[in-house]
């Protein structure tokens, strides 16, 4: 190895491990240089942050220094997560020249707030509850700049056992959600497509952890949330899909949208081609997925420091994310990350009256689609490559 090459390898190495004692990087360093000696390549090594590993081959540490991108996921790292994991593993986002470090998230708004501070550079979230925020926040205003869920998640659950069979059943019932949970605060507009009296619904608010819990243990009839989120842990506590009834309201009237990947208007101004790269980036992983579920869950389990993650409740929702949220007629006609116009502009009315939003944005506030790759490469993969799930 010449001591060019070498120090190329140090400057990165200096920047993916900064927080690394130098002493640490001297030893990787000069280990690396004994097995050059012996003819051998050196390993990666990959940090002990959020930041994911790269592979050696996809890593253009000669040709570049990588810059520094910081993204916050809607909550926990899930199954949904597995594009943006196989883009950092397979050396997507490195061969674009950024470096992604990522965080757990909290819920959407408070992912949003943190996305509006400066703290992240991009996030997982969704445009209306972005609506609410930059109405609040107008200096800080933020926009997404491609969605990664076509169909929203939102939904009311219920057991079968509650006598609950349609949605006009929920009159007079009582129901639980946290405080700020998205498809509670839409909940009126649903009362109103499906023709109930939402004043009829008596709510009972708890932690969002505690949510499946109430409704197992009888404290609620119905609960209002992601089906992503409820439907793997009532199956954990030993629910089948027949014991549960599950209404979304892009069934019922509220055709949303669900999460988006979301930037500060500010910083997409200023990092064009950065957002450009990191969306680009970000969908290569996302074909990847569709082409070959199982090793997309597969790589998200392995990401897992805790190894506490579940893999047959991470494989439940990644199906019923595959089947409802991410390929949908639109999808497989229009391709991913887009957006048809007709039916956001109608979502954003919706959104200003279940937000109670004092004025309504234009598309234009909202939504660019000005940073997606070329269609080419957002069709979807022909169904004949698209293994199933397993």
């Amino acid at each position: 190895m010449t001591v060019k090459p070498l120090m190329g390898i140090w400057k990165i190495m200096m920047k993916r491990f900064k927080f690394k004692r130098a002493s640490q990087l001297a030893l990787v360093l000069t280990s690396m240089a004994m097995l050059a000696s012996c003819g051998s390549a050196p390993t990666s090594t990959a940090p002990e942050a959020a930041t994911e590993p790269t592979t050696a081959a996809a890593t253009p540490a000669d040709q570049q220094e990588l810059k520094d991108v910081r993204v916050q996921l809607s909550f926990l790292k899930q199954s949904l997560d597995a594009p943006l994991i196989i883009a950092i593993n397979k050396g997507y986002f490195a061969e674009e020249g950024l470096n992604v470090a990522y965080e757990r998230g909290f819920g959407n708004s408070d992912t949003i707030g943190k996305l509006g501070t400066g703290k992240f550079d991009f996030a997982f979230s969704d445009m209306y509850n972005t609506m609410d925020f930059n109405e609040k926040n107008p200096n800080d205003q933020i926009i997404a700049v491609a969605i990664t869920q076509n169909r929203a998640p939102f939904s009311v659950i219920s057991l079968k056992e509650s006598g609950i069979s349609k949605p006009e059943d929920l009159a007079g019932k009582k129901m639980g959600a946290p405080t700020g949970d998205g498809p509670r605060n839409l909940f009126p507009l649903f009362a109103e497509q499906v023709g109930i009296d939402p004043n009829s619904v008596e709510w009972t608010t708890m932690e969002p952890k505690l949510r499946e819990a109430f409704l197992l243990q009888g404290q609620v009839d119905a609960i209002t949330g992601f089906s992503t989120s409820a439907l793997p842990s009532l199956l954990k506590a030993g629910k089948t899909m027949d014991d549960i009834n599950v209404f979304y309201y892009s069934d019922n009237g509220l055709n949303f949208y669900g999460n988006a990947i979301l930037a500060k208007s500010a910083f997409v101004k200023e990092n064009p081609d950065v957002v450009k790269a990191f969306v680009r980036a970000y969908f290569r992983g996302f074909q990847d997925m569709l082409k070959d579920p199982s090793a997309a869950l597969d790589a998200v389990i392995a990401s897992d420091d805790s190894k506490l993650m579940d893999r047959e409740a991470e494989k439940v929702r990644l199906e019923i994310a595959l089947q409802e949220i991410f390929i949908t007629p639109e999808v497989e006609k229009d391709g991913l990350g887009g957006l048809n116009d007709e039916r956001m502009t109608k979502t954003i009315e919706q959104a200003v009256q279940g937000f109670g939003l004092t004025s309504t944005p234009a598309l234009g506030d909202i939504y660019s689609g000005e940073f997606l790759p070329p269609a080419e490469e957002l069709t979807l993969p022909p169904a004949s490559d698209r293994k199933p799930l397993m």
